[in-house]
């Protein structure tokens, strides 16, 4: 949201929220405006509980926490891509006028790169024609590994090539990235890898959107943040 466009704070929604509930929007709105983001955010929530049903209240909400999410306040704010997301889509939900903007608003740059944002777009790895395109516009993070987070993860830059990346921890405790290029193919739901040193890695793209590879795990689209 770079300018006062972005939150759309004169638009009609679907459904007419409470006088109490658009107050503490447009307070919200002047917050942000400030760039006072994290309490621009505690008033779009209020908004948010209050009416539940307020398309414009969710959209801010959302687009406030991709703010903070780029700010690196992800554990402070609770930014994380699928809380964003879930603002989001129920946004679109309530009121699909939400997606046009959304598709145009840096503040939701964050989560350009996960399933939820590809399924507003129309996409779902329940159909089988999607998956290589979903592999491709999809960030795949592994499990991760206490305070060092997410240590490995996949990239597909290309109709063929990939990149495994992982994090290294030192005896020093500091972990050391690494990447690994190859290639891959596609057939239907089977993903197979070929990585320099390896025999080929063959896996699968599950309907509910889990990439996982008997040899390397399960791949989704939220990295682990904020784990002690």
């Amino acid at each position: 949201m770079l300018s006062a466009l972005p939150l759309l704070v004169l638009a009609l929604s679907t459904a007419v929220p409470a006088p109490s509930a658009k107050a503490r929007n447009t307070e919200g709105f002047r917050l942000y405006q400030a760039g006072r983001y994290p309490e621009a955010l505690e008033k779009f929530q209020e908004a948010a509980r209050e009416a539940p049903d307020y398309a414009l209240a969710r959209y801010n909400v959302a687009a406030t926490l991709g703010v903070l999410r780029k700010q690196g306040k992800v554990c402070e704010y609770s930014a994380h891509r699928d809380v964003i997301v879930e603002h989001l889509t129920q946004s679109v939900k309530l009121d699909a006028r939400r997606l046009a903007r959304a598709r145009v608003d840096r503040d939701l740059d964050p989560i350009r790169d996960t399933l939820g944002w590809q399924r507003l777009l129309g996409r779902s790895p329940e159909r089988e024609a999607d998956v290589p395109h979903l592999l491709r516009a999809v960030s795949w993070f592994g499990p991760g590994v206490g305070v060092y987070g997410t240590t490995q993860g996949l990239r597909f830059p290309s109709a063929r090539r990939v990149v495994l990346w992982t994090k290294e921890v030192g005896t020093d405790g500091v972990p050391r990235p690494k990447e690994v290029a190859g290639t891959y193919t596609v057939r239907g739901r089977a993903v197979e890898l070929r990585l320099p040193g390896r025999a080929p890695l063959v896996g699968t793209l599950t309907e509910k959107g889990a990439l996982t590879f008997p040899e390397l795990g399960t791949f989704t689209d939220a990295p682990s943040e904020c784990d002690a």
